[in-house]
C-alpha cells in the first residue's frame, strides 16, 4: 500500500488517482503540497471535477491573503489563511493555519480560492509523515475527522498548558506532533475564595459531574435552584437540604462554587488567565488558544507591550484587506480592537460594514458616531474610559503580586541559604571543638 493511501485509511480520505497526480501544482522541497481538486470550484480545463467535491461541498473554505513574518529576522512574506465559514468553528482550521504561518505547509497552487477538508487533511497527513519518522501517529490521525467541528478538550483550571486527553487522547497527541502548543486562560486566581475548591475538581469534566452527583444528591433542587430564588422554594424542599451529612453539604457548597465560577466564565477566559497568557508566552509565537469551546490562533507580538492578538478568521472578512488579528484586551472581547498585518489599528469593520473597504467602513463609522447624540456619545467614551482603568487597574494588580511573589520566594531562597550556611558553620565549629579539647588522662587505678 502506498503512502497516500496509508493516510487515506488512517484518516478516511479518498484516495488520490493518476489524474489527481497530474493536476497538483508544483512543489517545494521538503514540504507537502498536494493540490486535491476537491478543494476547489475550478478544475483544469479537460478534465472531469473530483467525484469527492460533491460529498465535502458543505466543507469547502474559502481563502485570504496577508503578510506576516514567520521569523523575526526575516522580511514580511505573503501567506493564504483558510477563513471559517458558516459550519461554526472549526479547529482543524486553526492547526492548519498555524502550520501555515510556520511556513511549514504550503497551499498550492498560490492562486487557488478555497480548498477543502479531504485537501487540508491530506496535507498536515503528509506533513505528521514527513516530521514524525518511526513515531506512531494513528491516534493524531484518527482524531482528524473530528477536528471538523470541534474537540473534546477537558482543561485545568489550575495551569495554561494543563488538558486531560479524552478517551485515547489522540486530541492531545495531534498538537504535540504538530509541535503546537495548546494553551487557555480558564483559569481560577489562585488569591479567590474559589481557589481551594476549583484546585481540588481541577478540570471542566470533574467540575460539571459534580454538579451533576449533587443535583441527584438533593433530587434535583440544585439545577431549579439556578432558576428559582431559594425564598421560592417549600419548606419540604428546605428540609431535604438538612437530612444531608456533613460530607453530602460539603459537596454541595463545593458545587455551588463551581456553578458560580463557570456561570461567571461563559467566554473560559478570566482576567487572571489572560494576563497569565501574557506574561508567561514567549514574544513572537503562535499558539493554540482554546476558548468558547474552540480554537483559534493566538500570536504574542515581539514588541515592548507583548500584546496578544488572535488571527480573525471570520469569512465576513474576507475581502477585508485591514482586518487581520483582533487585539485581545478584554475576556468577552467587547472592547477589542482589529489590526492589519502590520499590527496598526484598522478600520473597526464587519456586520453592517462587512465587504467595504477600510475608507468606506470608517466613512460609515463616523456617520453612524455623527447620528448619537452628544449624552450618548458622552456615554460611550464614559464606558470605554472604564474600562480601559479596569484593565489598567487589573494589570497592576496582578504585576505587583507577581512582583511580591518573586520577592517572597527570593527572600525565602535566602533564608534557607543563610540557614545552611549556619549549619555547616556549626558543624565545623563542633568539629574543631572537639579536636582541640584536650583528651582526658586515664584514672589510676592503686591495686
Amino acid at each position: 500500500m502506498s503512502s497516500a493511501e496509508n493516510i487515506a485509511s488512517e484518516v478516511d480520505l479518498p484516495s488520490t488517482d493518476a489524474n489527481a497526480q497530474e493536476r497538483r501544482g508544483p512543489t517545494t522541497p521538503g514540504k507537502p503540497s498536494f493540490d486535491v481538486e476537491s478543494g476547489s470550484h475550478v478544475t483544469d480545463a479537460g478534465t472531469d471535477p473530483d467525484p469527492n467535491f460533491q460529498s465535502s461541498i458543505e466543507e469547502v473554505w474559502y481563502l485570504k491573503e496577508i503578510t506576516f513574518r514567520p521569523n523575526p529576522h526575516t522580511p514580511p512574506r505573503r501567506f493564504k489563511i483558510i477563513t471559517q465559514n458558516f459550519n461554526g468553528p472549526c479547529s482543524f482550521i486553526a492547526i492548519c493555519n498555524i502550520l501555515i504561518l510556520r511556513d511549514k505547509i504550503q497551499i498550492l497552487p498560490y492562486e487557488r480560492t478555497s480548498v477543502s477538508y479531504d485537501y487540508l487533511s491530506q496535507l498536515v497527513a503528509e506533513y505528521l509523515l514527513m516530521t514524525c519518522p518511526g513515531v506512531d501517529i494513528s491516534a493524531a490521525l484518527s482524531v482528524m475527522p473530528v477536528t471538523r467541528k470541534g474537540l473534546d478538550l477537558n482543561p485545568l483550571f489550575t495551569g495554561s498548558t494543563s488538558f486531560r486527553p479524552a478517551g485515547a487522547g489522540g486530541e492531545l497527541k495531534l498538537f504535540e506532533q504538530a509541535a503546537i502548543k495548546l494553551v487557555h486562560g480558564w483559569l481560577v486566581d489562585p488569591s479567590s475564595p474559589e481557589y481551594e475548591v476549583l484546585s481540588r475538581t481541577e478540570d471542566y469534566d470533574t467540575s460539571v459531574n459534580l454538579l451533576v452527583e449533587v443535583d441527584h444528591l438533593t433530587k434535583g433542587q440544585f439545577v431549579v435552584s439556578e432558576t428559582e430564588p431559594s425564598s421560592s422554594r417549600g419548606p419540604s424542599q428546605r428540609q431535604s437540604t438538612y437530612n444531608l451529612s456533613p460530607e453530602e453539604q460539603k459537596m454541595v457548597e463545593d458545587a455551588l462554587v463551581v456553578r458560580s465560577f463557570i456561570e461567571n466564565t461563559p467566554s473560559q477566559l478570566t482576567y487572571y488567565g489572560l494576563f497569565h497568557l501574557a506574561s508567561s508566552l514567549e514574544p513572537d509565537t503562535l499558539v493554540a488558544l482554546f476558548r468558547s469551546s474552540h480554537l483559534s490562533v493566538l500570536y504574542k507580538s515581539p514588541g515592548e507591550d507583548g500584546a496578544l492578538y488572535t488571527l480573525v478568521t471570520d469569512q465576513v472578512f474576507l475581502h477585508e484587506s485591514s482586518v487581520v488579528w483582533e487585539r485581545l484586551e478584554d475576556i468577552d472581547g467587547g472592547w477589542s480592537t482589529f489590526v492589519d498585518s502590520e499590527f496598526v489599528r484598522s478600520s473597526p469593520a464587519g456586520g453592517d460594514y462587512a465587504g467595504h473597504t477600510a475608507e468606506s467602513a470608517l466613512a460609515a463609522l463616523e456617520q453612524q458616531t455623527g447620528a448619537l447624540t452628544l449624552a450618548e456619545r458622552a456615554d460611550q467614551d464614559l464606558a470605554r474610559q472604564l474600562q480601559d482603568e479596569e484593565n489598567a487597574r487589573l494589570h497592576d494588580h496582578y504585576a505587583r503580586r507577581d512582583l511580591e511573589r518573586m520577592e517572597r520566594e527570593r527572600a525565602e531562597q535566602e533564608n534557607e541559604s543563610e540557614r545552611r550556611g549556619r549549619s555547616r558553620r556549626d558543624e565545623r565549629q563542633r568539629a574543631l571543638d572537639g579536636a582541640m579539647r584536650p583528651k582526658k588522662k586515664s584514672d589510676c587505678i592503686i591495686m
